[in-house]
């Protein structure tokens, strides 16, 4: 179980009867849930209160939707690095490149959702990997307008083939059944025929519809002509093409004379004969009532709008998008029907509300991914510079912020978070400190890990809180090697001074040191407590003694004993070490002098104790 904030606010709130109450601690990324029982004055009986765990996003814990956030972040973290001063116009294709970056990783997570769903035996992983396929179709089919609409915000003209291949991509069905029909043995007697080539027509795919009605043209000779001439008229149908010399002034031109070509022939009841076909000829003219009559191929109020405006506006501005948006949603919805929360979001695009967008996506989805990622984005496009919240940060900010806290109470993805709070300017730092204290170190390795990010960002005080930690956990498991080295990482001359002490009293215990590789490396670091540099010192002494440099050894000992940071139980051990240094012959005259001075300081003080110890006892 994660931890929680420090000191939670608890929420009581009092139930109807049994005197029983509900609390909530709220954490990072959970909500803990328990039940208490008062008593009356006197009361009798015993209860017992449950704990639960209620985790408000259960999306970080899904194997795959990991691979989204690993993903994510990359992207995230390269859209950062698009300099500022760059102009706009050059900017603008990267922004595409990364908004189509970010579709691709989602529909790449969707497809692996729905390999499981399909062959799972496992019932609710089915109808999990399903309801989250069913999340990221919405997500992504929101984006994907949101990038044409603000991101690379098309003009007239361009605009609705941007809109046609948004249909396109979200209504793939007509794809598979248009597979069933050609791969039959009579594919122009197939019962979903008409069906495909309607949808075809819908979608403004209109070579595909002819390929399909050649197939049918064959069938009845009688109908030759009237087919031949179907062919014509869809044939002629202009598509304003962007990159072309012709002006969409042109175009519209070249566009309303062939819409009045389809209109005479309606007119002429040219396709009488026909149903089908007559009702190809009704779409192509955009005759919204005909449109309504194939709600269940069009399938949703904005592919009905699409369409719409294939055939009736092909030259729709940004700025009259709403208009019609709202009207084909009135009419394509029953009055009695209630409006999703998908559509209430995709009619805020179109009616260019940026921030109702970000709202309503936050109140609908079940987590801060989308909106996190999606308003950075648009705030890279300086698309929403005028928007500040009232309690200090902006909006990108603030669901960057979210978003990146949530990533802190999974075991592996706080990893990620770290860089989205680097790249909040005012109060990422903050948040960092506060989420960094509370991963869990479980392990050497996971430790060094935060301590490294911490060091990167001189996060002083976090980087001695975890070192104490360390310490101290080491300490316990009496691993005193690593215990002190943690410690002088920590700068903590206090626990540096406690593990020496430990250090020197294993040595008197045992004889040896342990963990000879540490201490005889320590360098500068034994300078930061007195017991440490008389640990080190000290060891330097045995090893000198070990070369037989008996002269150093007896210097260094002679200063470690003047120097006064020898701890007092350590006075005699001392005094032991030198007695074999007082039997040396080959040293120098002036060493001879220091030798006796100390022969007589060691009798005389021999002699106090004996004193000191007759008396006490007598």
């Amino acid at each position: 179980m994660e931890e929680v904030d420090v000191e939670p606010t608890i929420t009581n709130i009092p139930a109807i009867s049994d005197g029983k109450h509900m609390g909530f601690a709220w954490g990072p990324g959970d909500i803990l849930v328990y039940e208490t029982l008062y008593k009356a004055s006197g009361a009798s009986g015993s209860g017992c209160s449950f704990i639960h765990e209620i985790r408000k996003d259960e999306d970080i814990y899904s194997p795959i939707l990991r691979k989204l956030f690993n993903e994510s972040h990359h992207i995230f973290v390269g859209l950062q690095t698009i300099r500022e001063e760059l102009p706009s116009k050059s900017k603008k294709p990267q922004f595409v490149s990364i908004s189509k970056n970010y579709r691709s990783v989602i529909r790449a997570c969707m497809e692996e959702l729905q390999q499981v769903a399909v062959s799972t035996r496992n019932v609710e992983l089915a109808t999990q990997c399903g309801n989250q396929v069913s999340i990221l179709l919405a997500i992504e089919l929101i984006w994907n307008l949101c990038e044409v609409l603000f991101i690379d915000a098309a003009p007239a003209g361009s605009l609705l083939l941007h809109l046609l291949d948004w249909v396109r991509l979200h209504k793939a069905d007509v794809d598979e059944r248009a597979r069933e029909v050609l791969q039959s043995e009579s594919p122009a007697e197939h019962h979903d025929y008409w069906d495909v080539v309607v949808s075809y027509v819908l979608q403004g795919r209109l070579e595909e519809v002819r390929q399909m009605l050649v197939k049918q043209g064959t069938l009845q000779p009688a109908a030759r002509s009237m087919y031949k001439q179907m062919d014509t008229l869809l044939s002629k149908m202009p598509f304003y093409n962007p990159g072309g010399t012709q002006t969409l002034t042109e175009f519209d031109v070249k566009w309303r004379h062939w819409h009045e070509e389809v209109d005479r022939c309606l007119q002429d009841n040219s396709f009488a004969s026909n149903r089908h076909l007559e009702v190809i000829c009704k779409i192509l003219l955009g005759d919204e009532d005909t449109l309504l009559d194939h709600k269940e191929l069009l399938g949703t109020w904005y592919h009905f709008l699409v369409t719409r405006l294939l055939f009736c506006h092909p030259t729709v501005k940004p700025t009259e998008l709403h208009y019609y948006a709202q009207s084909c949603m009135t009419m394509f919805l029953d009055s009695r029907s209630v409006s999703e929360p998908l559509d209430n979001i995709l009619l805020a695009a179109f009616e260019f509300d940026i921030h109702q967008v970000i709202k309503e996506c936050s109140i609908a989805l079940n987590n801060w991914w989308f909106v996190a990622h999606l308003t950075d984005l648009l705030d890279h496009c300086k698309l929403l510079q005028s928007h500040n919240l009232h309690f200090g940060s902006n909006l990108r900010e603030f669901l960057l912020l979210e978003y990146a806290s949530g990533l802190f109470t999974h075991h592996s993805l706080w990893q990620l978070a770290v860089d989205y709070f680097d790249h909040c300017p005012e109060f990422g730092r903050v948040y960092l400190e506060l989420q960094i204290e509370r991963v869990p170190l479980e392990t050497e390795r996971k430790a060094l890990k935060v301590l490294r990010i911490c060091e990167q960002r001189q996060m002083s005080e976090q980087v001695r809180s975890i070192c104490k930690i360390m310490a101290m956990r080491a300490l316990r498991n009496n691993r005193l090697g690593s215990a002190l080295s943690w410690s002088i990482r920590a700068k903590d001359a206090a626990f540096a001074t406690l593990i020496s002490e430990r250090f020197l009293q294993d040595y008197c215990a045992k004889g040896t040191f342990s963990d000879l590789d540490l201490i005889d490396n320590l360098g500068p670091a034994m300078l930061l407590s007195d017991r440490l540099t008389f640990l080190g010192k000290y060891r330097e002494f045995h090893k000198l003694y070990g070369e037989k440099r008996f002269r150093e050894a007896a210097k260094l000992l002679l200063s470690l004993m003047t120097a006064k940071i020898a701890p007092q139980s350590f006075w005699m051990t001392l005094l032991t070490d030198a007695l074999p240094l007082l039997e040396q012959k080959e040293e120098e005259d002036v060493e001879v002098t220091k030798v006796e001075l100390l022969r007589l300081a060691l009798a005389r003080n021999l002699a106090q104790a004996i004193v000191k110890e007759g008396t006490v006892e007598t």
